[in-house]
């Protein structure tokens, strides 16, 4: 269990792939002040 096995972390990270054990970061998207964004009636 190590660098070469590819269902651990470290081995995902020593070959460059992702899966269960090594997810991809998700993008946190800015929370935009204000609310949904809707057309305001004059």
């Amino acid at each position: 269990m190590g660098k070469g096995d590819k269902k651990t972390r470290r081995g995902k990270i020593v070959n460059g792939t992702y899966g269960a054990r090594r997810k991809r970061k998700a993008d946190k998207k800015p929370v935009v002040a204000g609310g949904s964004g809707a057309k305001k009636k004059k």
